[in-house]
């Protein structure tokens, strides 16, 4: 593997904007630090405007800076661990931002203990609309907060309560050990969490089932420890929500990101009515690698062992504005000034990280960083990072800072529209059913993988919650017998199960992090729904969205939504959704039996 400094220049990101270089980072960090006594001033002073709004302006200026520091210090360590200074550097830079943190922390109290009255009356201020929804925030947030001793003594708690997550990562990461998979020859394959995958798309099916088995079969182990570390995740999560007068540890998790408990309960109507597209695509899956039965251990297999995407980084962004084209001539001249003026860094190195991901600060360009080998994955990895990419320009070209950064909730969606934009640019230029049928199966599996997969986990932990709501009872073999029926009811009568896929929710880090993992689905499901209307060049489906990524969070996630043509609270929204993919099987299954005639 090459070292950061045999890498060209040209495909390494050109972080100037940030900061010129660590010493110029040191020396602004200190500047910077010399204002902290400035905020500090203004505590016990924010009940007269003029304070509150000086206090606000000068917090929003130093976290504007710390936040650019913190990004460019941090992605030195992204592009190269190894480097020690820039290591270094990241700490010094992060312990301040925590002190900031600290300093600064009387503001939300002082100004959450103004009448809702005042609060009104400062989100109107016409002199500062920037904070309206600061305000507005902190008013919407006052009936859950407590008393600021009840809010100390919940804060402390935190060192001993949320450390579920972490047993499970050291438990996942460090302990568990996997029997190896045997092929249908009786050759040992090492079965570790990186192999995994390679093991369950391989054409020896033998193979495939062991591999699954032996996978779920080794948390089947360790049943009890497991089950007793989610079941106490799921006590203190429910204790939280109760104890800040929540009605359900569901409601708290969904007031917090402004979305609906609507939403989580129609995606989950959604997806069920219309779990016979999923079962239509297992069958003609199972039609495509020839098997007369098909089992859950066949989901992953590979249809297509010839077709092979080979291209190179100039390539793929050039397929990546060809995918693009319909949003328009300035869309894609982004994406070119991406390209030329080096917001990407493409290709592997000692120390980089191993992943992608889109990164930035208000004031200066996003970035994107990869591992470009040159496939098919590479070239949808550029794509999905890239629409993350945009909706930051976006958003930070046309909102004020306290409003730019966009929530959790829609961080997906414009990636993914990325990714169906480029999935139907490919298989509508393909150049033979083989090839089609591997965007096809691509495209499917993505669907499978964010939507059907994902409500049916978000469905288990609706399960887990409301029980021990209810009851105040849970147990290994309320959940293991529970998340088997729940297979037998996703997968239909003709999918075959194995025994071991109850143990299957025990090896899922997302269930630490209650009611998150319903936001694949839905980013998914809207990103299909905008990318075929603009595909299709539907009434203003362009300028709409263009209007969605550039909203960041100064309207609630739903209403940004709303304006891009998705209605989340409208279950025909997912059935538009399914009706695209039924579209795609059709054309799959007319491949099918015109190859069998």
């Amino acid at each position: 593997m090459k070292k950061r400094e045999e890498i060209e220049e040209k495909y390494k990101w050109d972080l100037s904007e940030y900061c010129k270089n660590s010493e110029e980072c040191e020396k602004e960090l200190l500047e910077t630090t010399k204002k902290f006594d400035k905020i500090a001033k203004f505590e016990n002073t924010l009940n007269i405007d003029e304070n509150i709004f000086d206090c606000l302006i000068l917090q929003s200026e130093i976290s504007q800076v710390l936040s650019r520091l913190y990004v460019y210090s941090s992605l030195l360590v992204k592009e190269d661990a190894n480097n020690s200074r820039a290591v270094e550097l990241s700490e010094k830079v992060g312990s301040v931002c925590v002190q900031f943190g600290t300093i600064t922390s009387f503001i939300s109290v002082e100004i959450g203990s103004l009448s809702d009255e005042k609060l009104e009356k400062l989100m109107d201020n016409k002199q500062f609309p920037q904070f309206r929804n600061v305000f507005r925030e902190i008013l919407r947030n006052k009936k859950h907060l407590l008393s600021k001793n009840e809010e100390k003594l919940l804060s402390k708690m935190g060192d001993f309560t949320g450390g579920f997550s972490d047993v499970f990562d050291m438990f996942d990461n460090a302990d568990i050990k996997f029997e190896d998979a045997l092929d249908s020859k009786g050759v040992k394959h090492k079965l570790t969490h990186a192999t995994y995958s390679l093991l369950v798309e391989d054409n020896d099916r033998e193979l495939r089932k062991n591999a699954i088995i032996n996978m779920n079969k080794a948390y089947g182990n360790f049943n009890n420890t497991i089950s007793t570390n989610y079941i106490n995740d799921v006590k203190i999560g429910c204790f939280f929500a109760e104890i800040r007068n929540y009605v359900s540890a569901l409601s708290a998790s969904i007031y917090s990101e402004e979305a609906s408990e609507d939403v989580y309960k129609t995606l989950i109507d959604g997806v069920e009515s219309n779990l016979n597209v999923f079962h239509k695509y297992f069958d003609i899956k199972r039609r495509q690698l020839g098997l007369k039965k098909f089992a859950i251990y066949d989901i992953y297999a590979k249809t297509s062992e010839t077709f092979d995407l080979k291209i190179s980084y100039e390539e793929a962004i050039q397929l990546v504005k060809k995918a693009c084209l319909p949003l328009g001539e300035d869309y894609l001249n982004l994406i070119d000034k991406a390209y030329k003026e080096r917001w990407i860094d493409v290709y592997e190195n000692e120390g980089k990280d191993s992943g992608a991901f889109s990164w930035g600060a208000y004031g200066v360009h996003p970035v994107v960083l990869t591992n470009f080998v040159s496939n098919c994955n590479s070239l949808f990895t550029l794509a999905h990072e890239l629409g993350h990419c945009m909706h930051t320009f976006y958003s930070n070209k046309n909102q004020p800072y306290e409003d730019a950064g966009y929530t959790i909730f829609v961080a997906e969606v414009a990636s993914n529209v990325n990714e169906m934009l480029m999935l139907l640019y490919l298989s509508k230029n393909a150049k033979s059913t083989n090839e089609k049928i591997f965007y096809y199966d691509y495209l499917l599996s993505m669907f499978r993988g964010s939507v059907f997969r994902q409500t049916m986990f978000s469905e288990f932990e609706y399960f887990a919650h409301k029980t021990y709501e209810q009851t105040k009872t849970l147990s290994k073999d309320i959940l293991n017998n529970y998340y088997y029926d729940l297979n037998k009811r996703y997968f239909g009568e003709n999918v075959e199960l194995i025994d071991e896929i109850k143990y299957e929710w025990s090896r899922i880090p997302h269930f630490y992090n209650s009611f998150y993992v319903y936001k694949y689905a839905t980013g998914l499901i809207s990103a299909m729904v905008i990318a075929r209307n603009i595909f299709e060049r539907k009434n203003n489906a362009r300028e709409n969205y263009l209007k969605f990524l550039s909203g960041g969070s100064s309207l609630p996630p739903l209403e940004l939504l709303k304006i891009a043509g998705v209605d989340l609270q409208n279950k025909k929204t997912f059935d538009q959704a399914f009706e695209f993919i039924n579209i795609i099987l059709e054309d799959w299954d007319r491949i099918l039996k015109e190859e069998n005639k």
